[in-house]
């Protein structure tokens, strides 16, 4: 089944933009998903078993390196991105 996740990764005890875009880096290592950042927040989309073990690994990765974090998650199965350019006037 296909899935997407939308993450959000606040570290409470190192550099803010380093550990996001580790974080990010390692979810994408494993070549099994792809990822669309904004501001906000990492959207995930691939096979669930692979979204949910990127997760897993870049988390625990990023502790590991980085310390303390907070990861808010949403899992929305059967659920595919679209992204389109804005439409000019």
């Amino acid at each position: 089944m296909q899935m997407s996740a939308e993450l959000s990764l606040y570290p409470l005890a190192s550099e803010v933009d380093s550990t996001v875009l580790e974080f990010i880096r390692e979810l994408l290592s494993s070549n099994e998903v792809s990822a669309v950042t904004n501001s906000m927040s990492t959207q995930v989309t691939g096979p669930s078993d692979a979204v949910f073990n990127a997760v897993q690994q870049a988390l625990e990765k990023s502790y590991e390196r980085f310390g303390r974090q907070v990861l808010v998650a949403k899992f929305i199965p059967e659920h595919r991105m679209e992204i389109t350019a804005p439409h000019s006037p």
